[in-house]
């Protein structure tokens, strides 16, 4: 069965580096294989105890496997195996250039409502940033180490997702 000793690092749990630009087809293989011997269907014939270990690892193998998919989500759980915490709650503090940046973006959201091509070309730009703050939150956690950094930076990655999807389905009424 999986090892449960494991559990306390999702990385260490699927047998994979800890870093945050991971390879997802592993994590996927990584996951199926833990799942096919911890589910508890084969596990049903098994003692109270046995049933009750390969339900507490299934769980955990499906906790794992969407944290460390989500690269919000990974980033975040980095940050806190490494004693930061991204304080997501209580800390909205954000550099002025990425608050002029996002108050760009919200004026073009409401002066450009119902223009479909100036809507997708804000929607290349945000695109763009996210994944300009994606590398830069790889360098930060598996370059630089500097996971303060990284927090600051997945903070403002929460900011143009949540506005992405408020473009997104803006565009998706005017199709």
């Amino acid at each position: 069965m999986a090892n449960p000793s494991a559990s306390d690092d999702y990385f260490r749990f699927f047998g994979l580096n800890q870093q945050f630009n991971i390879d997802l087809p592993a994590l996927e293989q990584a996951y199926l294989a833990i799942q096919k011997e911890v589910h508890p269907d084969r596990h049903a014939r098994g003692s109270d105890t046995e049933q009750r270990l390969a339900m507490q690892m299934a769980t955990l193998a499906n906790t794992a496997l969407q944290t460390l998919k989500s690269p919000i989500q990974r980033g975040l759980y980095i940050c806190q195996l490494h004693g930061v915490d991204a304080k997501l709650e209580t800390n909205t503090a954000m550099p002025t250039a990425f608050l002029m940046r996002q108050m760009d973006w919200r004026e073009s959201l409401d002066e450009q409502a119902e223009n479909l091509p100036a809507l997708d070309a804000l929607m290349t730009e945000v695109e763009e940033s996210r994944q300009e703050t994606l590398a830069e939150i790889a360098q930060a956690i598996d370059g630089a180490k500097n996971y303060a950094r990284a927090a600051e930076l997945l903070r403002g990655l929460l900011f143009i997702d949540k506005f992405a999807v408020e473009l997104d389905d803006t565009i998706a009424a005017l199709i």
